[in-house]
C-alpha cells in the first residue's frame, strides 16, 4: 500500500467512525424523547399541549383545512384561532385518520422532529467548526433537559427548530460551494420551520450574515440569489401571519396565540423596570431547563472560542454560533414577557447552547491534552457526562415532565363517561384556565371562567354573583354538563371551593349532582 492508498484509508475509517460516533448519539437522543413516550398530556406544558392536540382533534373531526386551526374549549364553534402554521398538529391529525385517537401521538411527531434537530444541528456545527465540536454539540443537545422536554412534548416548537436548523445547515453547505439546489431547499425549509413558530425567524440572521459576507466579496450574484430567496420567504411568512391575525381577530373567542407581553406592548419603561425579566429566566435555566452543570460548560465554552482558522471562509463560518446567539438574545430582549411566561419559546437558543456547551465539555476534557482519545480525556469526558446525567437531565426532566394535570384528565374522563352525544361540557382543571378536562371528555364545551382575546381566564372573578351570571350565560349558549376539580386554584392562589363556594350551593339548587368525591365535583345542568 503507497503513502496515498494509506492515507485514503485512514480518511475512510475516519469518516467510518465519525459516522457510527453520530448515530451513537441520534440513538441516545431517542431513548431520552422516547423515554414514556405515551405519557398523558399533563405535564407542565400541559395547557399549550392540550390546545395543540385540540387543533389535530378538529382537521381529523370537522374540517382538512390546515388555514382555519381550532380548539375545543371555547363552546360549540367555529373557535377558529391566530395560530401558527400547523405542522406539528396537521401530522398528527393524519396519524389519528390512519391509526385512530391517541393522545401520545403529538409527542411521536415531535420527537422525529428532535431527531431531525440533533442530526442538523451535528452537521452544521462540523461545517462552522469541526468534526469533534460536532459531536459534542449535538450529545449536549441529545441530553439538554429542555431541548428533551420541548422535543418530546405536543407544541410547535420541535418543528420549528428542526426546519430551520436543517434550512441554515443547507444553506451554509450551499454558500461553502455545494449544489446551488441546495438554495431553494433551505428557503423552502426555514420558511416551513418559522411558519410553524415565529422565534424561528432569529435562525435567519446566519443567512444574512453569510449574504453580507458574499456582498462585501464582491459575490453579487449570489447575493442577490439569497436576498430574492430570503425576500420570497419572508413573504409567504408575512401573508400566513397576517392571515393568522385576522381570522383570531375574526372569530371567537377572539384569540391571537402569542399577542401580549412583547417590549411595544408593555413599554421599554415596564422591561426595565423588571430588568427584562432576567430574575425570571435564570430561574427557568437553573431549576427547569439546564441545571447548574450545563450553564457551567455553555459559560465555558462561549467564553473561551476555537482558534481562529488560517483560511478566511472558514472563520467567517466559524463566528455561525455567535451571530445565532445575538440574534435569539435580540428575540429575546424585545420578547422577554411572552418568552418567560411561555418557557418552550426559549427552544430557538438551544442550537447556540448546545454548540458551545459541547464546547465547553470538549475543553473540560481535554485541557491541555493535545491527542483526543487518552486515557485521561476519557475519563474526564466520563466523569463530565456522569454530572450533567445525574445533576442536570435526569432530575430536571423528571421534574418536568411530573403529572401536575393528572386531576383534570380524570375529570375530562369523568365528563366522557357521563356525557351523552353532542353535550357540552363547563370544566376547571387543577390550574384555571387549562383546557386539558374538555380535551379528554372528547367533547367541546368551555373552561371557566371562560376566555379568550383580552378576557383572563387564568383568573377567578371576584365575586359569586358575576360567576353565577357567566354560568347563566354558558347554560343559555347550551352548556349540558359542568365538572371542577376540588383543587382547582386560579393563578391569584384562590381556591375555587372556597372562593366560589356560593356558585357550588347555586349548582345544588338549580343542577342535578351526578358526582362528588374527594377530587371531583360534576353537575349536569338543567336547561332552561
Amino acid at each position: 500500500m503507497n503513502q496515498g492508498e494509506g492515507q485514503q484509508y485512514k480518511r475512510r475509517n475516519y469518516l467510518t467512525l465519525d459516522t457510527a460516533i453520530l448515530l451513537g448519539i441520534l440513538l441516545i437522543a431517542i431513548v431520552f424523547r422516547f423515554h414514556k413516550i405515551t405519557l398523558p398530556l399533563v405535564d407542565g406544558f400541559s395547557w399549550r399541549e392540550v390546545s395543540t392536540a385540540m387543533m389535530a382533534d378538529n382537521f381529523q373531526q370537522r374540517s382538512w383545512n390546515i388555514f382555519f386551526p381550532e380548539v375545543s374549549w371555547t363552546g360549540p364553534g367555529p373557535s377558529y384561532q391566530g395560530r401558527e402554521f400547523q405542522i406539528v398538529s396537521y401530522l398528527t391529525a393524519l396519524l389519528y385518520q390512519l391509526f385512530g385517537w391517541h393522545d401520545w401521538f403529538g409527542r411521536v411527531v415531535a420527537a422525529f422532529f428532535g431527531l431531525v434537530t440533533v442530526f442538523s444541528l451535528h452537521r452544521l456545527t462540523a461545517l462552522c467548526w469541526d468534526e469533534m465540536h460536532a459531536h459534542a454539540a449535538a450529545l449536549a443537545y441529545a441530553l439538554m433537559p429542555a431541548a428533551i422536554m420541548i422535543d418530546s412534548s405536543f407544541l410547535p416548537d420541535p418543528a420549528m427548530l428542526a426546519l430551520v436548523t436543517l434550512g441554515v445547515w443547507l444553506f451554509v453547505k450551499y454558500w461553502a460551494g455545494a449544489s446551488g439546489w441546495l438554495l431553494p431547499l433551505a428557503t423552502v425549509s426555514f420558511s416551513l420551520g418559522a411558519l410553524s413558530k415565529p422565534p424561528g425567524l432569529a435562525a435567519g440572521a446566519v443567512i444574512f450574515y453569510l449574504m453580507v459576507c458574499w456582498i462585501l466579496e464582491k459575490k453579487r450574484k449570489q447575493a442577490t440569489r439569497v436576498f430574492l430567496s430570503g425576500l420570497l420567504s419572508l413573504a409567504i411568512i408575512g401573508a400566513y401571519f397576517s392571515w393568522a391575525i385576522y381570522l383570531g381577530r375574526s372569530y371567537p373567542p377572539f384569540h391571537v396565540a402569542g399577542s401580549g407581553g412583547y417590549i411595544w406592548d408593555d413599554g421599554f419603561r415596564t422591561y426595565f423596570r423588571d430588568r427584562f425579566y432576567f430574575q425570571s429566566a435564570w430561574n427557568t435555566s437553573v431549576l427547569w431547563f439546564y441545571g447548574y452543570p450545563f450553564m457551567a460548560l455553555f459559560a465555558v465554552g462561549l467564553w473561551i472560542p476555537p482558534r481562529p482558522a488560517e483560511d478566511r471562509k472558514q472563520r467567517t463560518l466559524s463566528r455561525i454560533p455567535y451571530v445565532w446567539m445575538a440574534a435569539a438574545m435580540i428575540v429575546y430582549m424585545a420578547g422577554a414577557g411572552e418568552i418567560t411566561s411561555n418557557v418552550w419559546n426559549f427552544h430557538i437558543f438551544h442550537v447556540p447552547v448546545a454548540i458551545f456547551s459541547g464546547r465547553g465539555a470538549l475543553l473540560l476534557a481535554t485541557l491541555a491534552s493535545r491527542t483526543i482519545l487518552t486515557p485521561a480525556v476519557v475519563l474526564r469526558a466520563i466523569c463530565i457526562v456522569a454530572v450533567t446525567l445525574s445533576w442536570s437531565t435526569l432530575p430536571l426532566v423528571r421534574t418536568m415532565k411530573k403529572p401536575i394535570a393528572v386531576k383534570g384528565k380524570l375529570l375530562g374522563e369523568e365528563l366522557a363517561r357521563l356525557a351523552q352525544p353532542g353535550d357540552l361540557v363547563v370544566a376547571i382543571a387543577p390550574e384555571v384556565g387549562d383546557p386539558v378536562a374538555v380535551y379528554y371528555s372528547r367533547a367541546r364545551g368551555w373552561v371557566f371562567p371562560p376566555g379568550g382575546g383580552d378576557v383572563e381566564w387564568s383568573k377567578f372573578v371576584a365575586d359569586d354573583a358575576t360567576a353565577i351570571a357567566q354560568l347563566e350565560e354558558l347554560r343559555a349558549q347550551g352548556a349540558d354538563l359542568f365538572g371542577a376539580v376540588k383543587n382547582a386554584t386560579d393563578k391569584q392562589d384562590l381556591l375555587f371551593v372556597e372562593h366560589h363556594a356560593g356558585v357550588i350551593d347555586y349548582l345544588d339548587k338549580t343542577a342535578t349532582k351526578l358526582v362528588d368525591t374527594d377530587d371531583l365535583l360534576v353537575y349536569r345542568i338543567t336547561r332552561p
